[in-house]
């Protein structure tokens, strides 16, 4: 029996496909657009709805919390831009509208390292 694109195992749900293909082109467009307030900004993930309606594009960067405000100003600024390289590169039917906020979870992840490695420390020294 020959096996359909449909058969057997997990598929990689689109959306996760669509949402990676829109941080590699959105990644690649930060880094064409001469804007100072982006120069350390990384995207790290992109969820998409099912519908491929809306795409929350989290990022993170060197100026950490102090900058986010700056930030989302500078991506909503660039956001016709972005959404317009995406329209070219991506196959679809429609281009999702672009919401960007911080990566809270990146960011809280890297502060339980933070107390985890003192505590680390503090019983060493003890």
């Amino acid at each position: 029996m020959a096996r359909g694109r449909n058969s057997g195992g997990h598929r990689y749900p689109r959306s996760a496909r669509v949402g990676e293909t829109l941080r590699e082109i959105i990644a690649e467009e930060l880094v064409r657009i001469d804007d100072e307030r982006l120069e350390f900004v990384t995207v790290t993930g992109i969820d998409v709805d099912n519908e491929l309606n809306r795409a929350h594009v989290y990022f993170d960067s060197l100026a950490g919390e102090e900058g986010d405000d700056e930030i989302i100003e500078a991506l909503n600024d660039h956001r016709t831009r972005l959404q317009s390289s995406i329209g070219k590169q991506i196959r679809a039917k429609k281009t999702p509208i672009l919401d960007f906020q911080a990566d809270i979870a990146l960011r809280s992840a890297e502060r339980i390292d933070d107390i985890l490695r003192e505590d680390r420390q503090r019983r060493s020294e003890s």
